[in-house]
């Protein structure tokens, strides 16, 4: 299966970006003229673009489709609510709807569970995560109070955005790094394979998306497919990681107001 993303510039100009039709035509033709293929199996749109009216953009991918240069299409950092209206959109104008929705998801990044997950899985897209390891944290190759260094992401590059070390070295994320690195050293096998393992298991998980540097990594990354967690371990990282929102509206008062088992009325 081949896959590509379109939304980013190509170049400087007013309309070098974005989702309108004439970007994601140009960006798709460029990525089958790199490719040397004339179709690719699913095309997605990187995130979403609040100057393009979402039905042109609808329409652009079913005319991608209709025109055999793809198969199907995806969202990617789509909201809830942002994924929702393109469903709901291609179903009003009659033409084949998105299939998946990349999101990132981690042990480390778990919010999207509260509205996002929900929203993918009552529209019957698959889930395919970007940063399943958390940009490298999971693998067990950063240490607390070490700051990192040589050839690695934040080795080379420290401040790197979501995964900056010191935006992402929490006591909660050293914690989700302990429970793995327990699970591991107990299974014998590596802390990605059990990051990754936790992860596939997660409702509407169809694959996820692995961004190992060397055969070594990838090797380790695809014996996660072999590894089926207790739920005594699934439980443990689900604890670990547990991003605890607020009381309202995805905590446990929100949830009770919304259960009717629960809210007595």
């Amino acid at each position: 299966m081949l896959a590509t993303k379109g939304r980013f510039p190509l170049d400087d100009s007013p309309n070098g970006a974005g989702l309108s039709a004439r970007h994601l035509t140009r960006a798709l033709d460029a990525s089958l003229r790199r490719l040397g293929v004339e179709a690719v199996d699913l095309y997605q749109v990187h995130a979403f673009d609040p100057w393009t009216p979402l039905e042109e953009t609808v329409r652009t991918l079913d005319g991608f489709a209709r025109a055999g240069k793809i198969r199907y299409w995806g969202l990617s950092n789509f909201t809830g609510w942002q994924l929702t209206k393109a469903v709901h959109l291609a179903r009003a104008l009659n033409v084949a709807g998105p299939v998946t929705l990349q999101p990132q998801y981690s042990l480390l990044v778990r919010e999207i569970e509260w509205e996002i997950v929900p929203a993918a899985m009552d529209a019957g897209l698959g889930l395919l995560p970007w940063s399943p390891l958390g940009g490298g944290w999971l693998s067990g190759k950063y240490r607390r109070e070490e700051r990192p260094a040589g050839a690695t992401r934040l080795g080379e590059d420290p401040d790197r955005g979501m995964e900056a070390y010191d935006r992402r070295g929490t006591r909660r994320t050293w914690e989700v790094i302990g429970a793995v690195q327990k699970i591991a050293a107990e299974r014998g096998v590596s802390m990605a394979e059990v990051a990754l393992a936790w992860l596939a298991d997660r409702p509407g998980v169809t694959s996820t998306i692995l961004g190992a540097r060397t055969v070594e990594q990838l090797e380790a990354n695809l014996r996660a497919a072999e590894l089926r967690l207790t739920a005594a371990e699934t439980a443990a990282l689900d604890a670990a990681s547990d991003p605890q929102p607020a009381d309202y509206p995805y905590g446990e008062m929100g949830v009770q107001q919304r259960d009717r088992h629960l809210a007595g009325g």
